[in-house]
């Protein structure tokens, strides 16, 4: 196969990050509705929840699977999180960029800058609130936390905004479809056909 076979680009690591409340899944999930675009499934050792499929929601393997493939080297980065194991698997990357292929990675702040620090090639995209007050209103508009909760996650995303000049761009997440088109420009796709009114 002659690479003019393929989109014509060369494939990449898109990673999508921000603070809770930015709206990046919802970013995440217009991006996929592009043939081009392949979407990072993380391993994890917590048990799955109901209607969780294996390898479309989470790759679940074993504590012990997951400690053979840390030590195989299977993994760009990996994290503890509330005693249970995440990665993020290096293959399905590789594959996706060889043919081509937007790879998305969404992934927490702390996690974004570990595989920044470890010089993983992509495109690094941080999705900014508009402000404080609206991230502020979309937390508390969850209804699910305490007060002092949702001071912590905001105290949270206020440490984790100070970060977004370690990244190649910063997306403000004012209005959704323009947010998606700017991160389409941005990962080398054109524009979504036809808006949504």
């Amino acid at each position: 196969m002659s690479h003019m076979d393929g989109p014509g680009r060369p494939g990449t690591m898109l990673l999508i990050s921000g603070p809770s409340g930015c709206g990046k899944s919802t970013i995440c999930r217009r991006l996929l509705e592009d043939d081009e675009v392949v979407f990072s499934v993380s391993a994890t050792t917590r048990t799955p929840r109901p209607g969780e499929i294996d390898g479309v929601h989470y790759h679940f393997l074993s504590p012990e699977t997951f400690r053979q493939r840390i030590s195989e080297g299977a993994f760009i980065e990996h994290a503890e999180v509330h005693g249970n194991m995440y990665g993020t698997l290096k293959a399905p990357m590789e594959e996706a960029i060889a043919a081509g292929k937007i790879y998305i990675v969404e992934i927490d702040v702390q996690g974004a800058l570990q595989l920044k620090a470890l010089q993983v090639e992509g495109v690094y995209v941080f999705v900014a609130p508009p402000d404080f007050e609206v991230l502020r209103q979309r937390l508390s508009g969850r209804g699910t936390e305490t007060p002092e909760v949702l001071e912590r996650r905001l105290k949270k995303a206020e440490d984790e905004y100070r970060e977004r000049i370690k990244y190649d761009h910063i997306v403000v997440n004012d209005d959704l479809d323009r947010a998606v088109d700017e991160i389409r420009g941005i990962a080398g796709l054109p524009p979504e056909v036809g808006s949504r009114g």
